[in-house]
């Protein structure tokens, strides 16, 4: 990451955003009390206050002393980060007053609530003149306070073309001695002003996928070392469609996403960790289909394939509609192309191990082996692949490794959770790995 900036973490899974006063309510703050006492993989990375669009504007003003309390009370048992977010408008000279005082409010050590603050969240950002806006007013809390420059992180969340297009300018303007941005921490999507913004529509008025924002977002994030984070996913019964809208997003390097309930966030939590164990796919249909493992047979009982044994070495291979016959050789190469396999904790700790040992011992690369029995209706037959492993496939295998080792720096709360999913020996091997690199 970026020198200069002052946080240590370098991912986040979760960006968990509550009301800061509800309306209506004998304690106003009973959503943000609620909230603070979340603890293990109930509890997010980030914790963000939301004095923005969850809190009505005639309940702001309160919402600002709520948080002010409640973080004095709890903040310092949280075992995340907190992050309040706080009105802005690219656009309006009064909303980021408002915003200016907010801040001003909170980061009041007289108050206390600064001692356990990470940052402020600034939504509704432009071009990047606005971000040096924020910056600059934070520097000006800074000094009114006494607080030691920079030590209030900014995350803003990227809500119109502008802010999109800022994103390409932070690598060459973080650091620059006319701003403090090295003060940026988290880039996050903003889906449903920046669909407003753009003037999109949809026949069904759903939101776009805007996966072009979000590459854009985890690219400005990498170029510039900050950490990017998705927008909201309203549904939140729909835990398959976050998960696999998290999925998408890790292949575009952005780990993190917006949870919006505490289910949201045990669900984000977990789902970037590897997982415990290795296990095998098959692709039928544009589907990959996980395997059953049954005594150390992987079986697939599914009908849009099947396998049928002719004699010693013929098969009849049917794959939705095209039927194949092949003798034992082909059929391995048919089913490997079909298969996949997913790697576990233990395997990718395995691996890594053995490529150190390897490259200690003066080798560049060496034959990594995955072989498992497939089952098809009955039919079994030993499949095997190899991956030759050299420093840049050590390199990207080191990812997920070095995600579980920040997750168990800094969330304590989390290590008996890591522990029961895993096993203790598995967890000490993990965070053994790489530690020379």
């Amino acid at each position: 990451m970026s020198s200069g900036q002052n946080y240590e973490r370098e991912f986040v899974r979760t960006f968990f955003t509550s009301p800061t006063a509800v309306d209506g309510e004998d304690d106003s703050a009973k959503m943000l009390r609620s909230a603070a006492q979340l603890r293990g993989m109930r509890a997010p990375d980030a914790w963000v206050p939301d004095n923005e669009d969850a809190t009505a504007p005639s309940m702001r003003e309160e919402g600002v002393e709520n948080i002010v309390t409640v973080v004095s009370e709890h903040g310092d048992g949280f075992p995340g980060e907190i992050h309040p977010r706080v009105v802005w408008h690219r656009d309006n000279p009064s909303t980021r007053y408002q915003g200016f005082k907010q801040m001003l409010e909170i980061a009041d050590p007289d108050n206390g609530a600064i001692d356990h603050i990470d940052g402020f969240v600034i939504p509704e950002v432009g071009d990047i003149d606005d971000w040096k806006k924020a910056d600059e007013f934070l520097t000006i809390i800074e000094n009114e306070h006494g607080l030691a420059a920079c030590s209030l992180s900014m995350s803003v969340i990227i809500e119109s073309g502008e802010a999109e297009l800022a994103t390409n300018d932070l690598r060459s303007e973080v650091g620059k001695p006319s701003n403090n941005l090295e003060r940026l921490f988290l880039l996050v999507n903003g889906e449903v002003d920046y669909t407003k913004a753009m003037r999109a529509t949809t026949p069904t008025g759903e939101l776009p996928p805007w996966p072009e924002l979000r590459h854009n977002t985890s690219r400005g994030a990498s170029a510039a070392g900050l950490i990017a984070v998705d927008g909201p996913y309203d549904d939140i019964r729909d835990t398959e469609g976050y998960r696999k809208r998290m999925t998408e997003n890790r292949a575009k390097g952005m780990t993190g996403i917006w949870s919006l309930t505490p289910g949201q966030v045990v669900t984000a939590n977990k789902a970037p960790l590897p997982p415990k164990t290795g296990s095998w796919l098959l692709a039928v249909d544009d589907r990959e289909i996980e395997l059953d493992n049954e005594d150390g047979h992987h079986v697939y009982s599914g009908d849009e394939l099947s396998l049928e044994v002719i004699n010693d070495d013929r098969y009849i291979l049917q794959v939705g509609a095209e039927e194949h016959e092949l003798d034992s050789d082909e059929l391995r190469e048919e089913l490997l192309a079909l298969t996949a396999y997913v790697s576990g904790m233990d395997d990718i700790v395995d691996s890594m191990m053995e490529f150190e040992a390897a490259k200690d011992a003066g080798k560049g690369a060496i034959a990594m082996t995955q072989s498992t029995t497939l089952e098809i209706d009955g039919v079994s037959l030993e499949i095997s692949k190899d991956r030759m492993w050299d420093e840049a496939t050590y390199q990207a295998a080191q990812t997920p490794i070095t995600l579980f080792q920040d997750v168990y720096k800094h969330r304590p709360d989390q290590h008996e959770e890591l522990k029961e999913m895993y096993g203790g020996n598995v967890v000490e091997r993990a965070m053994a790995v790489g530690s020379d690199d």
